[in-house]
């Protein structure tokens, strides 16, 4: 089977509808799929309808962010019920979060010289959300930056002209939010956080003593050392595995539905549950 847990729409900073989505992912020969948006289960109920007509398995998801020692992390809550109150009364939260955020990150990034960030960057976002990535797309198209990793050195973290720090809710609470809502807690892409694999597995430890059920064992970016890494780690936590392209459809990165390594403890995966 072809199982993919880790997709974004337009809905948050993914370039394709959720129906758009469904039907790439039958192109590409998805079994099982998940849109998991940034704080927001708003395109869930569109995807669903799309994958019942093309026989694809769906799997309602959503990436949550989160605070671990002082730095931001992404917990996915994989097959919940969108209707819960206590999770979208944390998502509300995080969302207003997100607005005031950009409201920031554009008048810093003015401050630098980048003239009418807020607008030009709404208009690369095709629904209300703003993330950091629809700024980054912004300073790309715009000539500015090369490419994501030349925007974030520059422009979007730290104390740079367009970083601002997160205010999000502390991880505990978010595994809390996704079991009410009968979800899964999966820690996405722990080896893209900017930790020493020490620390990494630390975090790792410290979700799993909260409630969290799982890590993500394979990306999209993720090579053969780093997923058998992470498979012995989540071993020794007893936490399950999970499989994440992280597809946003941008024409600037590699990632493609469904194009996956092996999941090597394919047993102990959370899709299992299901």
């Amino acid at each position: 089977m072809k199982i993919d847990l880790h997709n974004h729409s337009y809905y948050s900073d993914g370039v394709l509808s959720p129906v758009e989505l469904i039907r790439l992912a039958k192109e590409q020969r998805c079994d099982v799929f998940a849109l998991t948006d940034h704080d927001t289960t708003d395109g869930l109920t569109e995807a669903k309808v799309e994958a019942n007509k093309l026989g694809i398995k769906f799997i309602p998801g959503v990436e949550v962010s989160a605070m671990w020692s002082n730095m931001t992390i992404h917990i996915l809550g994989l097959n919940i019920d969108i209707e819960n109150e206590a999770l979208q009364a944390g998502l509300k939260q995080h969302q207003e979060f997100r607005a005031i955020r950009a409201l920031k990150m554009a008048r810093g990034l003015g401050g630098a010289g980048v003239v009418g960030a807020m607008e030009k960057t709404q208009a690369v976002a095709k629904q209300g959300m703003i993330t950091r990535t629809h700024f980054a797309q912004m300073l790309i198209q715009e000539g500015v930056c090369k490419d994501m990793k030349s925007v974030f050195k520059r422009f979007l973290t730290g104390k740079k002209p367009g970083g601002v720090g997160g205010q999000w809710a502390q991880f505990d609470e978010v595994i809390e939010w996704i079991h009410v809502a009968g979800g899964k807690a999966v820690l996405a892409h722990p080896l893209r956080y900017r930790m020493t694999n020490t620390k990494v597995k630390r975090m790792m430890s410290d979700l799993a003593a909260s409630g969290c059920d799982g890590v993500e064992v394979v990306t999209g970016s993720s090579n053969t050392d780093e997923i058998a890494l992470i498979s012995q780690w989540a071993i020794e936590l007893d936490l399950l595995a999970s499989s994440g392209s992280d597809y946003h459809g941008w024409p600037n990165q590699r990632v493609r539905i469904g194009r996956l390594q092996d999941m090597p403890n394919s047993n102990k995966a959370v899709w299992n549950y299901w």
